[in-house]
């Protein structure tokens, strides 16, 4: 994130080719030099999946080397996808997030709501997860497996109000087009991330993001013209509600100290994510030196 922020990164804005059911498939190609590399993720995202046996982001990528141009590794990209998404929000939870946030709203019930009540975990002192999402069957199972695996009380509610009701951290991983995440649910001092992407809404109502201290991986990746950028964003500048330059930060600028985070008990912060391409060549390059040290994969001559 610091390279993206200093400009160090190569990291042109996604193109989508769209499909009459609403889905989409996008591309994202990258060169990070620090810890990462050069590569493309070709990641489809089809919201119709959702309930279904299919997840609704599927990705592949492809690795190169950044001195020849040789492609070096393909690479399942749903699973960097996930975890880099969640690691993203974490990361932004540990710069911005008060230091005894204990209350955790999850709302979403699919892979990268599991992902980030995992992550979250590691930053900061969960002791309570209260979930909820269309389905309340599929809430109250993603609690109890929570429950389980983290050792912390997790409960299904049944409205996002109700789960955002008093908590410190709220983690929106959904595909609704309508927000579900309103000002009036949340109070002073909570951190929000929000990773949900949908072309015809947002996860984030207007309010909650005039009222927030909002930071983003990248301005013009958030900025950026449909079907890249975020309505959440986009759509209170083209309300009137704020400008552009509402957008406090990049996560690099908190990083590097060139902009400040929250500056205090009572304010409330935004962390609003698009995925950027860098966060994958990093997470590729990862798996790939742990796949190597550990000898796995399958090693195939394309020039044959």
């Amino acid at each position: 994130m610091e390279d993206v922020s200093s400009g160090r990164a190569s990291m042109p804005a996604r193109i989508a080719a769209t499909v009459p059911s609403g889905g989409l498939l996008a591309a994202m190609p990258a060169y990070a030099p620090t810890g990462g590399g050069l590569m493309a993720k070709l990641v489809s995202l089809f919201p119709g999946n959702s309930g279904t046996t299919l997840p609704t982001h599927q990705a592949l990528v492809i690795v190169f080397d950044a001195e020849s141009g040789e492609p070096l590794a393909l690479l399942d990209g749903t699973s960097i996808t996930t975890l880099r998404t969640a690691a993203g929000s974490a990361l932004s939870a540990e710069l911005l997030a008060r230091p005894d946030a204990g209350t955790l709203a999850i709302l979403g019930t699919g892979v990268q709501a599991r992902a980030h009540a995992e992550a979250m975990m590691r930053v900061r002192p969960i002791q309570q997860i209260r979930v909820a999402g269309r389905s309340r069957d599929r809430a109250a199972s993603l609690a109890s497996a929570l429950q389980d695996a983290l050792g912390v009380d997790a409960q299904a509610v049944d409205t996002y109000q109700e789960a955002c009701a008093d908590a410190d951290l709220v983690c929106a991983a959904t595909h609704s087009p309508v927000p579900v995440v309103e000002r009036t649910f949340l109070k002073p001092g909570v951190h929000v991330t929000s990773v949900g992407y949908n072309t015809d809404g947002r996860e984030v109502d207007s309010a909650t993001v005039a009222d927030a201290l909002v930071v983003v991986e990248s301005v013009a990746a958030v900025l950026a013209p449909p079907p890249a950028g975020c309505n959440d964003l986009r759509l209170p500048i083209e309300e009137g509600l704020i400008e552009p330059g509402h957008i406090h930060a990049e996560i690099g600028d908190l990083l590097t100290g060139a902009k400040a985070g929250r500056t205090s008990p009572g304010q409330i912060t935004l962390y609003k994510s698009v995925g950027v391409a860098a966060q994958d060549a990093a997470a590729a390059d990862l798996v790939l030196t742990a796949a190597r040290r550990q000898g796995l994969g399958v090693t195939i001559d394309l020039w044959a």
